[in-house]
């Protein structure tokens, strides 16, 4: 059973892991393979923690298309409900999403990864049940979705599709698709999952449209 969490469970400080393009939401899970030194340590630092907890925040993405160092002010938290060490030294992980958080600073110390301040205060429907959307057309959405599968030429389990629930299904798209960090990062700060499926579409069908003068069809 995966432990639930209330606002004054949540530290003030957490370990971060700045990963383009990889989106972490709210009670989905990601899977990681962690191999570089820093972070096999930070992971071993957080198994001996209490929450277990890790941060998963973008690096901002400048014109160039480069990082310039700085980080996106919201990330999202999971928890390391899963842990595997491989032969060759890596650590295979799955984090469960817990709740996002903004970033405040990082934290003086002497480890070789960042530690955040971060605040949960503007999140705290996070840690509560699974959200719901009223207003959701699941044929309409899938119509959608099968469009924009078939031209990214992606598959999937449609019969799963078909019958999962609207958040599951909205958070795990918009971790799955192969949007840019910048879409992703739309998708994370969201306020609801409405918001966030009407983002979701909205990206799907000017991925159909070719991007090319920024309408949608």
């Amino acid at each position: 059973m995966i432990r639930s969490f209330t606002l004054a469970d949540m530290p003030g400080t957490i370990p971060v892991f700045p990963l383009p393009g990889a989106l972490l939401l709210p009670r989905a899970r990601l899977p990681l393979n962690i191999f570089e030194p820093r972070y096999l340590a930070m992971l071993d630092d957080t198994l001996k923690s209490t929450h277990r907890l890790i941060g998963m925040v973008q690096p901002v993405v400048v014109p160039e298309g480069k990082s310039d160092g700085r980080l996106h002010q919201i990330g999202c938290a999971g928890r390391v409900v899963s842990f595997q060490e491989t032969e060759d030294g890596r650590y295979m992980i799955t984090l469960q999403g817990i709740s996002r958080f903004r970033f405040r600073g990082e934290k003086d110390g002497f480890t070789p990864y960042i530690r955040a301040d971060v605040d949960w205060d503007s999140f705290v429907r996070d840690l509560g049940k699974s959200e719901i959307d009223d207003a959701f057309d699941r044929p309409k959405f899938l119509d959608v979705l099968a469009r924009y599968f078939e031209t990214a030429q992606l598959s999937s389990d449609w019969g799963s599709l078909r019958e999962a629930d609207e958040e599951l299904l909205v958070n795990s798209l918009s971790m799955l698709c192969p949007f840019d960090p910048e879409e992703k990062q739309a998708l994370l700060e969201a306020p609801s999952l409405r918001n966030r499926r009407e983002t979701l579409v909205t990206l799907m069908e000017f991925a159909l449209a070719g991007g090319e003068d920024g309408a949608v069809q």
